[in-house]
Formats: C-alpha cells, sequence, structure tokens
C-alpha cells in the first residue's frame, strides 16, 4: 500500500527526502562537502550561531546538565525557565507568559486549552498547518476565512450565533511573506467581543523593532489578545511561548495537554532564548540590518523581472509556476551552489520558491541568487 503512494508522489513531483547538513546552521551550508549559500532558514537576525547565545549554553550546561528529566508540572523546570517566561512577558508588555517545547506543540495545545464547543473559531485560510491542527482539536466550530479578506470574516462573525469567538492568524504568513491586516482585525474583534489569538513566530524579532506585530502596528496588549511566539527563529534558539494575561496563562498551563504532557526544555535551551531576548532588545542594528537587506533583494528580484506574490517582509516567494517548473527552478539554483528548495503542494496551493533573507546574509549572497535567477 505505501509502495504504491510513494510511487504516485514520485509521479507527481511531490517527493521529499531530507538532507543533512554537514555543518553548523548558517548563510553558508555544506552537504557531501560542497558549500551552498542557504537561503531557507528562519534565523532571520543571525543569531544560531551567536557566541553569546553559545556562551549561555556553555555555562548552563556545567550549570544544570542537559536533559530535564520530567515535565515542568513535575520536576523538569528550572529558575532559568522562569527567568525566561518573566522576560517574555516585559517583551511582550504581558501579564504573564508560558514556555513551550515548539510553535507546533504551543498552537496545538494553547487553541484547544482556551476554546470549548461554545466558542466558534475564525482562522484564515493561509494559516500554519499547526494553527489548523489546533482548530481540529479543540471543540470548536471552526470557519475558515478568506486570506486577509475582513469583508469575509465580518459576514461570519455576523452569522455566528454563538456568544464566545475567536479570530486566529499568522502575523507574517510563512509562505506568503506578507502581514495580517492587525489593526482592522482588532478592531473587528473589539466591536464582535471576540478574542484575538496571534501567531508571532515568523514576526517576534522581526517586525516591530523584533518586539513583534502590535509594536509594528503601535498597539498595545490587550486582555483579549493572545499571542503565541517561538524562539526557534529569529531568536536563534529552541522553543516557544505564550504570550497573554494571568488568566490565560494559568489557565493554558492547566489545560494544554502538549505543555503538561511533555518533558521540559533543557535548561541551557532556555539560556539561549535568554540571551536572544538580551541581544534584540540591546542591539537594534540586527534588525535594521535585516529589513535593510530586504530591501536590497526584494528590489534585486523585481529589477529582473520576478514576481515576489506581494511579500512585505524577509520571507520573498517567487512565483515558478508548476511543479515541474519550480523543481526545475531549485535544481538550476542548486548547481549554483544556492540552497532554496522548491515549495509545492500540500505545504501551498501553488508551488513556489521561498527566499528567507537574513541579516547575516551578505551584498554577494544576494548578488549571486538575484544572478542565477536572472540566468533561468
Amino acid at each position: 500500500m505505501f509502495a504504491e503512494k510513494v510511487r504516485l508522489l514520485k509521479e507527481k513531483g511531490l517527493f521529499r527526502t531530507i538532507k543533512d547538513r554537514d555543518c553548523f546552521q548558517g548563510t553558508k551550508i555544506k552537504f557531501g562537502g560542497r558549500e551552498f549559500v542557504n537561503f531557507s532558514s528562519n534565523d532571520y537576525l543571525g543569531l544560531a550561531n551567536h557566541p553569546h547565545l553559545i556562551e549561555k549554553v556553555k555555562k548552563t550546561l556545567d550549570e544544570c546538565g542537559y536533559g530535564a528529566g520530567a515535565s515542568r508540572l513535575l520536576s523538569g523546570g528550572s529558575r532559568l525557565h522562569r527567568e525566561l517566561e518573566e522576560r517574555v512577558s516585559q517583551f511582550k508588555e504581558t501579564e504573564s507568559a508560558l514556555a513551550f517545547n515548539s510553535g507546533y506543540a504551543a498552537n496545538t495545545g494553547i487553541i484547544p486549552a482556551i476554546s470549548d464547543e461554545d466558542m466558534i473559531i475564525f482562522s484564515d485560510e493561509l494559516n500554519h498547518a499547526s494553527i489548523v491542527d489546533g482548530c481540529r482539536l479543540s471543540r470548536s466550530k471552526t470557519y475558515v476565512y478568506r486570506h486577509r479578506d475582513l469583508s469575509h470574516l465580518e459576514e461570519l462573525m455576523k452569522k455566528a450565533n454563538h456568544s464566545q469567538k475567536i479570530v486566529v492568524t499568522d502575523t507574517i504568513f510563512s509562505m506568503d511573506g506578507d502581514i495580517a491586516p492587525l489593526r482592522e482585525l482588532a478592531e473587528l474583534c473589539r466591536s464582535h467581543g471576540a478574542f484575538l489569538y496571534l501567531d508571532e513566530a515568523h514576526s517576534t524579532g522581526v517586525l516591530g523593532e523584533g518586539k513583534g506585530s502590535l509594536s509594528h502596528f503601535d498597539m498595545k496588549p490587550e486582555p483579549w489578545i493572545i499571542q503565541m511566539g517561538t524562539f526557534s527563529k529569529a531568536l536563534g534558539s529552541t522553543g516557544a511561548f505564550l504570550a497573554a494575561s494571568s488568566d490565560a496563562v494559568e489557565w493554558t498551563l492547566n489545560n494544554a495537554r502538549s505543555f503538561i504532557y511533555s518533558t521540559a526544555l533543557p535548561a541551557c535551551v532556555a539560556a539561549a532564548s535568554l540571551g536572544a531576548l538580551e541581544l534584540v532588545e540591546n542591539n537594534r542594528s540586527l534588525v535594521e540590518k535585516l529589513w535593510l537587506n530586504r530591501q536590497k533583494l526584494a528590489e534585486g528580484l523585481l529589477g529582473i523581472g520576478c514576481d515576489i506574490m506581494g511579500s512585505e517582509t524577509p520571507i520573498i516567494p517567487i512565483r515558478t509556476g508548476d511543479v515541474e517548473n519550480t523543481l526545475r527552478v531549485s535544481a538550476h539554483l542548486l548547481e549554483k551552489s544556492i540552497y532554496a528548495p522548491a515549495i509545492r503542494p500540500p505545504t501551498v496551493k501553488e508551488s513556489r520558491i521561498r527566499i528567507n533573507i537574513t541579516a547575516a546574509h551578505t551584498d554577494e549572497d544576494i548578488q549571486r541568487l538575484v544572478g542565477a535567477l536572472e540566468q533561468i
């Protein structure tokens, strides 16, 4: 049975394989001893190998060891977990915060925890798979509204007869690089008495001088706004967080199965995340460099006629047409020592090459990518 299914995937050009690096993660990576310029990483600020994070990890390993041994509710937590949560709540200007093992674990734990059969969820059609699965695991009826379509969302909200509602959205959409219309979403939620759940995975460390989408839109956290974010992208570490009111955090701590039944993150990982937050808060040049590189690359791509599909952020998709052509473009880039894998269904409806620019990329890296795309 599985052999036939795999054969069909290969026939359709949708079969995936794993490529394992020979080296650490960065803008230059090696496969089979050959070096490539890496445009596939979410390490937006280039912090994954930053000396400050590495030193934090080394010191904590000596003090606390590695494995946590148990969940936080048993004996797995450390003072560093608590320090990290306090730092996140300050960073996000919320009453409280809670650390999770990954963004996927956060969304599939938080969304079912804060919703029930008396609530209706309204979810953007391009939300990340972890949000989709979180909605499926909840006991709530879920309506999917057209991507960033406020009229459609309002129409669905007016029809809903449940007293409790929650709008769930990515703030930067991971495959499209556009930004959710946060002001308008917040106004709709305010007028309909709904909660607003923000997935800040690709916004933390990127938007609003690094603080995220609310800062980007000059908005303040409200008790009815719930934020999820990750340490594993721009912050160069591992794990995720919930930032919200104390009541929402305490309820989630007691009800999110992915939190309750998971062994805690190692203390040294919490230390790395703390170090990353320190760098983002104290060094604005990191975020500024990211956006400068984004501007250079976007202008270069548009200059050679690439369709960047409405990207507004360091995530820059390039429209390539069908699966076959997308694979052809990715293979051409690989020949030019550029790593930018093809993104295909079911991850997206329309195949593309997704470019992630970072603060660590050089002008030479950008020029090499633009030149290789111009050739093809």
